[in-house]
């Protein structure tokens, strides 16, 4: 299902950098920039040797010498700011993939989630305007809108960040932006996943944490897109939202296994009933951008054009969340997303 479809273009020549570069997002991207376009270098920053290395034996069977000596891996944690400053150096474009994700470890390890997810944001800005990096676009979650964990509330500082750091470019012309969506199916961490492996085991049951929670969906080779569509897009402040489909709980658990039983297991610490992406608060400073949504920033320093001069702005007390959708994902969709990140 392609829905943000691009070129990559705008890496053409680049040289672009990836934090969180082992992850699933960043193989993907990765994979998909080598695919359609040649980069002068593409640099993987994470911070785990064992996933560098099976990421590069991964890649040399399926790229060819040419593609790989585009290729570089540097390891190092966004948590340290000298490192980032060092990898920087002659990056056009940053892509920031890096993030510690999950809720209830959130709960559980507030400090460590605010070294990483905030600290980490702040680094990677003070080492790209250090560098002169052209554009950073950071990866963001629907939790960070109204966020009622301690994971969506340090995204939430991150996106803050991001979006503050066009006011501090000055002369160097950095521009960064934010890219906000749903859960991927797919991913580590997602329910789809767990679903699968207990439908495999012969489970007698699924297990809901509560009947009437939903989600928004993307998949990841969606995801790679929007990030790729809305680097082109970017003017620098932004949070680009995708128009994604939504889906009740029950009704995934009822797709992937027609007719097996529910447990309701309740919602674990810091978890929402709905995901929303855009708040009511938000509604004045966002535009229509036809296949997504823009968040304009509320305080501007720097010079911008605003996507409302060509485009339609939201109406007082509009609110993007995945219970009030307009578009739903029927049992079909879901099985032909599941099967699309199952290809690819």
């Amino acid at each position: 299902m392609d829905r943000f479809t691009t070129d990559a273009g705008e890496l053409e020549g680049k040289t672009v950098l990836v934090t969180g570069g082992t992850g699933s997002f960043g193989r993907r991207f990765i994979d998909t920039v080598l695919s359609r376009a040649t980069p002068r270098k593409l640099i993987v920053f994470s911070r785990d040797e064992l996933k560098q290395h099976e990421m590069q034996v991964d890649m040399a069977a399926r790229f060819t010498p040419e593609q790989m000596g585009r290729m570089r891996f540097f390891l190092g944690d966004v948590r340290d700011r000298q490192r980032l400053t060092l990898a920087l150096r002659g990056v056009d474009i940053v892509v920031h993939a890096a993030a510690l994700k999950q809720v209830p470890a959130a709960e559980y390890n507030p400090s460590e989630f605010i070294q990483t997810n905030v600290l980490g944001a702040e680094n990677i800005v003070w080492a790209a305007l250090a560098n002169r990096v052209g554009k950073v676009i950071a990866l963001s979650t629907d939790k960070a809108c109204n966020p009622a964990n301690l994971y969506g509330a340090t995204k939430l500082a991150s996106d803050k960040t991001f979006v503050a750091a066009n006011n501090l470019s000055g002369d160097i012309g950095a521009r960064f932006a934010v890219v906000r969506y749903g859960n991927v199916v797919g991913s580590r961490g997602s329910v789809a996943p767990l679903f699968q492996r207990l439908i495999a085991e012969g489970a007698r049951e699924l297990p809901i944490t509560d009947p009437r929670m939903t989600r928004f969906w993307i998949t990841l080779n969606q995801g790679v897109d929007f990030v790729l569509s809305s680097l082109s897009l970017m003017r620098g402040g932004e949070i680009f939202v995708p128009k994604i489909p939504s889906m009740k709980m029950t009704d995934l658990a009822e797709a992937m296994a027609p007719g097996l039983p529910i447990r309701v297991i309740g919602i674990r610490p810091g978890e929402k009933l709905h995901e929303m992406m855009i708040s009511v608060d938000d509604a004045r400073h966002v535009v229509d951008l036809g296949d997504r949504y823009a968040i304009e920033p509320a305080f501007v320093e720097f010079s911008r054009k605003s996507f409302a001069s060509d485009h339609r702005t939201a109406e007082d007390g509009f609110s993007y969340a995945s219970n009030t959708n307009d578009e739903w994902l029927s049992h079909e969709g879901l099985l032909t997303l599941l099967r699309d990140g199952a290809a690819a």
